[in-house]
């Protein structure tokens, strides 16, 4: 059985939890009070952070790893794009998603009050961005949900709590949150410390 070490308010814990919702398979949750770390997170991650996912002798860590490797593990529903090409471009949103948006959270949680405005900002602009795809189709990658949209999914859910706020040009970006919050699977992810978490 999966074992996963999930910090109750992280972002990139929530990623995780959605995927292994999603395939609807047996795994153990180990909730991380990330103010409260167990000693043995520091052994697993020499990062001290979560998520943390253990399967027999195979400690992984970082999300976006983790999902990829939970997604080959159990095929079904698939969540990367089973094309190379398309696999590789979806990695490259992945890797966009974390410079110009999930980088940007520690800022806000720790940075000064005016580097953590510009944070939100730059997050601002870069949803605003991509918005209009929304215009044209359900999900990041068209008509299927995918990785792409568990990615940004955490980061949709806590705008209200990371003081992000949305102008008029995004509003499609809206009406696809809510389709994602909608998502049986997102819905059994959350945390009571996350549900609280949106107004």
């Amino acid at each position: 059985m999966m074992t996963l070490y999930s910090g109750i308010t992280c972002p990139f814990s929530h990623r995780c939890r959605i995927v292994l919702y999603e395939k609807g398979m047996d795994f153990q949750i180990i909730d991380v009070d990330l103010f409260n770390k167990p000693e043995d997170l520091a052994t697993l991650n020499p990062y001290n952070q979560t998520p943390v996912l253990v399967e027999r002798d195979l400690v992984l860590y970082e999300s976006n790893i983790i999902n990829e490797y939970i997604d080959e593990r159990f095929p079904h529903p698939q969540l990367m794009p089973p094309d190379p090409v398309m696999r590789a471009r979806a990695r490259l949103f992945l890797y966009r998603f974390e410079k110009e948006m999930f980088d940007h959270l520690a800022t806000i949680e720790h940075g000064s009050q005016k580097a953590a405005d510009k944070a939100r900002l730059a997050i601002r602009d870069n949803l605003t961005t991509i918005a209009p795809v929304f215009t044209r189709q359900k999900h990041m990658l068209g008509e299927e949900f995918s990785m792409l949209d568990v990615a940004i999914a955490p980061l949709l859910w806590r705008l209200d709590y990371y003081g992000i706020q949305l102008t008029k040009p995004a509003a499609p970006i809206m009406k696809y949150a809510e389709r994602l919050f909608s998502r049986p699977a997102f819905i059994e992810a959350l945390t009571p410390s996350e549900k609280i978490m949106r107004r």
